[in-house]
C-alpha cells in the first residue's frame, strides 16, 4: 500500500510500494493498468507460484477500495494475500511477518479490513520508525521524505534472497517468519 504520485515516491507511506515494485523487479514482473480498478496490476511466477501484484491507485487510507474489488474479480480469498505496508512501531531495518489482527491504528489496513470483511490477510509490515509525537505523525508519514540512510535500511529489511522471497511467494510462511523474526535487521549494502 502507499499513496499515488511522484510527490509521496520518497515517503515513509510508500514503502509497501517500494517493497512491491523490488518484488516485481527482482523477478520480471511487468505492470500495467489494472482491469476494473483503479491501479496497477502484474502477474508472474516466483518459483512455482503464479501471483499477481497490485499497486492501488488511490490513497492508503482508501486501499480497500481497490483491493477488495480487484480480490473478489480474481477470487482471491483475504488469507491468499500478502499486504505489505510502513509499520510506525517498527525502526527501519526490521520487517516482520504476521497473519491476521487488528488495524492497529493503521488506516490502510483498517480500509482493508472493512471492504475485504476480512482480518484474515497475511501482512508483511516493514517498520518506517515513529516521529516521537504522534501529533507528528501524518507529516511524518506522507509530507516528509525519507532519508536516504533510512530508506537504505528499510529496503535491506525486505529485500530478501530468492529462496525465502520463494517461500513467501508459496505461502510457505514459517520458514520466512523464523528467518525475519530470528535475524538482527540487515545493514544496507
Amino acid at each position: 500500500m502507499g499513496n499515488p504520485g511522484p510527490a509521496y515516491a520518497a515517503t515513509r507511506h510508500n514503502i509497501g510500494v517500494n517493497f512491491v515494485r523490488y518484488l516485481a523487479s527482482r523477478f520480471g514482473i511487468g505492470f500495467a493498468a489494472a482491469n476494473r480498478v483503479k491501479g496497477e496490476a502484474g502477474r508472474g511466477l516466483i518459483g512455482v507460484a503464479d501471483v499477481r501484484l497490485l499497486l492501488p491507485g488511490s490513497y492508503m487510507n482508501q486501499s480497500g477500495e481497490v483491493v477488495a474489488p480487484y480480490a473478489r474479480y480474481y477470487r482471491v480469498a483475504p488469507e491468499e494475500m500478502l499486504v505489505a505496508y510502513d509499520e510506525v512501531a517498527f525502526e527501519p531495518g526490521i520487517a516482520r511477518l504476521k497473519t491476521g489482527g487488528g488495524a492497529n491504528g493503521h488506516n490502510g489496513v483498517k480500509s482493508l479490513i472493512e471492504h475485504l470483511g476480512s482480518r484474515d490477510f497475511h501482512r508483511l509490515r516493514i517498520g518506517v520508525g515513529h516521529p516521537g509525537d504522534k501529533a507528528q505523525m501524518v507529516r511524518y508519514l506522507t509530507a516528509t521524505s525519507m532519508p536516504a540512510e533510512e530508506r537504505a535500511r528499510a529496503a535491506a529489511a525486505f529485500e530478501l534472497d530468492d529462496e525465502l522471497l520463494v517461500a513467501l511467494a508459496e505461502g510457505k510462511l514459517q520458514a520466512v517468519m523464523n528467518r525475519l523474526h530470528g535475524s538482527a535487521p540487515p545493514s544496507p549494502t
